[in-house]
């Protein structure tokens, strides 16, 4: 029985891998691990970054936290963040799968080399990392937690900005996610996503801070206004730990309303 907060939401004794850990909301998605008390493995390519978000991770949530250096895109590196992760904090049993890119460009128009970098990043990178860290929790018989971050645009268009290529991954990842789900429920391994909306980061920020757009995205969102990364933190924490014991295959939309009308 779950009858205190800490055995709802505690994750203490687990370890995470969270990707694209270098800004944003990957930061965020390590905080909230760490917040919730497991020790979390940074992913990303900018390694001079993890290092000190790290050791700041470390320091203020009183939890074991490290960097971790890799292309999520190159299966070597996959396989060596796993092994890293493994030597350095034991096996991670939750993945959150948020490392992704957003090119835009008018759908007539775009090119096949940017159409497969956001297939290769968005798409192929969350499943080859997830069946690594599904694969050495099958073989130890241990349950684990995967999250998969989608995007509004995983069930709706865009109309603000031209994004053929980020839309039609971030809905096969929905659709992966439910595929896998089911897969590895025997297992014990819940698989889930989150769906943020217009959430301001260092990637999108100068493109919100366009009036126009920004007007358009406040309009078009129920609650009136753009998101903050630290709203993220519940969800992920959520479907990270044991409140969430019954919940396989679906979507959390953390986005003020905008799929909702």
């Amino acid at each position: 029985m779950m009858n205190s907060l800490d055995e709802l939401f505690s994750l203490r004794g687990r370890i995470g891998i969270v990707t694209g850990a270098s800004s944003g909301l990957g930061v965020e998605c390590a905080r909230a691990l760490a917040i919730a008390g497991a020790d979390v493995a940074l992913a990303a390519r900018r390694g001079d970054r993890l290092g000190p978000l790290a050791d700041a991770i470390a320091r203020e949530y009183g939890v074991r936290a490290i960097g971790v250096q890799c292309d999520i895109t190159v299966d070597a590196d996959l396989d060596r963040l796993v092994a890293e992760v493994r030597e350095r904090l034991g096996v991670a049993d939750i993945l959150v799968n948020n490392a992704g890119i957003s090119p835009t460009g008018r759908a007539e128009t775009l090119s096949r080399e940017i159409w497969d970098g956001a297939l290769a990043t968005n798409l192929s990178a969350p499943m080859m990392l997830a069946q690594r860290v599904a694969r050495g929790l099958i073989e130890k018989g241990r349950p684990g937690r995967i999250i998969n971050m989608s995007s509004i645009y995983g069930t709706v268009a865009s109309s603000i900005y031209r994004l053929s290529a980020y839309v039609a991954t971030k809905a096969a990842l929905v659709n992966l996610t439910r595929q896998l789900a089911v897969e590895w429920a025997q297992h014990g391994i819940l698989v889930n996503a989150i769906a943020p909306g217009w959430i301001p980061t260092e990637a999108t920020e100068a493109g919100m801070a366009k009036s126009q757009n920004r007007d358009r995205m406040e309009r078009a969102t129920p609650l009136g206004r753009l998101g903050l990364p630290e709203e993220l933190r519940g969800a992920v924490i959520y479907l990270a730990g044991p409140a969430s014991s019954y919940v396989t295959g679906t979507v959390i939309a953390v986005d003020g309303g905008y799929v909702a009308w």
